[in-house]
């Protein structure tokens, strides 16, 4: 089964880990894991917490250099894409292929020139926020009575130069509220690249069934997340959240039920959340595909959740 990925935080935690490498690693995904997965694409977030920098523009070009060293490093199986072509001729070379997305929108310090910089650097995909209001828009937690809010005049600006740039928009993280008003506003289909349903697990950052039914009408595709606190609302003997395959299943279930098929994908949030998973790494998927057998969708359907859907997406959008 191949697969695309629409998040990990694999280039950031090897920026905070100095000597760590792309190829192979300890994480919960390097090249050697997605090879043998058969990954076709993955998602690489270059992520901010503004709480750790005061310098978030610079951090993200220091991880967007990590980003291309590594794939200079590993041209032998992978290359970064900025278009759908790219994606296609990569895999007639026998490469796994890497596009390169912002996570905090914040990085721009709301100049569009420095996100046309982004742009022009390769970034194909970008949230407007992660777990900080910011000069684009107000986040889905923490939240607080006077935080509660959408995007702002200068956010929906931002959306605009998004689409008209070829960036993606991504809504994870974002508020009910943005995630409403990227609704109403977008031209173009965008993503909730790792989110998983409110429905079944009650957190702000999942997304409620009406916010599924919209980004599904609007041609979006909604990543299933695999972080176990985003899966359960119930912890185990030990106080812990623990990630079931079955669990990611669920969800993707849910969220074909609501949205349709065409508007599920993955978006693991691999090396972006704790080990208590079942799935431990990235070369542990054929468990997901497992389950989904198990709740009754087809090979063509799994495809589908697994890559098609997100590569129809990437045809349309890069």
């Amino acid at each position: 089964m191949k697969i695309i990925d629409m998040h990990c935080d694999t280039i950031s935690r090897i920026y905070k880990n100095p000597g760590s490498q792309l190829r192979q690693n300890d994480f919960q995904l390097d090249l050697m894991k997605m090879k043998s997965s058969g990954y076709l694409l993955q998602n690489f977030a270059m992520f901010i917490d503004l709480d750790e920098t005061e310098h978030p523009y610079e951090t993200c070009l220091e991880q967007i250099r990590i980003f291309k060293s590594e794939l200079e490093k590993n041209s032998d199986l992978i290359a970064p894409v900025t278009n759908y072509a790219e994606i296609l001729e990569n895999e007639k070379l026998g490469k796994m292929s890497a596009l390169m997305t912002i996570e905090e929108g914040q990085v721009c310090g709301g100049d569009l020139k420095i996100l046309k910089e982004f742009y022009d650097l390769g970034a194909r995909m970008m949230t407007f926020t992660w777990n900080h209001k910011n000069t684009l828009g107000f986040p889905a937690e923490p939240v607080h009575d006077s935080d509660r809010g959408g995007l702002t005049h200068l956010g929906i600006a931002f959306l605009d130069a998004m689409e008209q740039l070829g960036i993606i928009p991504d809504v994870s993280h974002l508020s009910d509220q943005g995630i409403t008003d990227v609704c109403r506003l977008a031209k173009k289909p965008f993503v909730a690249s790792h989110s998983n349903s409110r429905s079944l697990c009650g957190r702000c950052r999942n997304l409620p069934d009406e916010l599924i039914r919209k980004i599904a009408e609007k041609g979006g595709v909604i990543g299933a997340n695999f972080y176990g606190p985003f899966l359960t609302s119930t912890p185990d003997s030990d106080g812990c959240f623990f990630s079931y395959a079955k669990d990611v299943a669920r969800h993707i279930c849910h969220l074909v039920d609501v949205g349709g098929l065409a508007c599920v994908g993955l978006g693991s949030d691999f090396d972006g959340i704790d080990d208590n998973i079942e799935m431990k790494d990235c070369s542990f998927l054929p468990l997901l595909e497992a389950e989904l057998c198990k709740i009754g969708f087809s090979e063509t359907e799994i495809e589908h959740i697994f890559y098609r859907n997100v590569l129809n997406l990437y045809q349309a959008l890069l």
